[in-house]
């Protein structure tokens, strides 16, 4: 029972009886394709364990990056280093930079103001089911207490230094949004103290 296998015996590799499948070949020269050398079989063909060129990404599809999520401002392609983007205004290293020029970060003056609005409405889907359920049960008054909000509007973001000045209107659609918009520019703040 010493040498017993778990499955049938294995396969006797070609060459001599009983010599040794891992031992060099007669030659003298490196195994073709053996371990440790890639999968072209000499040390200068690529195979596994060399970089290579990674290929693009796809646009769509499944190894495509996921869309943003909803209620949130897709990422604007940012420029190496680029600390944060607000609209059109970008902060990177020790400068902003915006459509009339680079300003410089060191004591700028950031300012936000929300000038979006949030409605307050009952949906229509409410009222269909108040109807509905009147005459099933009284109950069917509790429907109306549904209320729906919308946010709609813009966050304008100034930003003045150095001598200039510059505003951008980033609109928004979500309360979420504004406060998202509201946290970067306080994070603008922090860098340019």
């Amino acid at each position: 029972m010493a040498n017993h296998y778990p499955g049938p015996p294995p396969e006797q590799p070609p060459g001599r009886p009983g010599q040794n499948p891992y031992a060099a070949p007669e030659s003298g020269g490196p195994a073709d394709a053996g371990y440790g050398y890639p999968q072209g079989g000499r040390p200068g063909d690529p195979g596994y364990g060399y970089p290579q060129a990674a290929p693009p990404p796809p646009a769509f599809g499944p190894g495509a990056p996921p869309p943003p999520p909803a209620g949130f401002p897709a990422p604007q392609p940012q420029a190496a280093g680029t600390a944060l983007s607000l609209g059109d205004i970008a902060v990177s290293g020790d400068m902003i930079m915006t459509p009339v020029g680079a300003m410089p970060l060191r004591g700028a003056v950031w300012t936000a103001t929300d000038m979006s609005r949030t409605e307050e409405r009952m949906p229509a889907h409410a009222v269909v089911l108040a109807i509905i359920f009147f005459f099933f049960c009284l109950l069917g008054l509790l429907f109306l207490l549904m209320k729906e909000r919308t946010t709609t509007g813009f966050v304008q973001v100034t930003v003045s230094s150095g001598g200039r000045h510059h505003s951008t209107m980033i609109p928004v659609q979500s309360r979420e949004q504004v406060m998202f918009v509201l946290n970067q520019v306080n994070f603008a703040r922090s860098l340019s103290v």
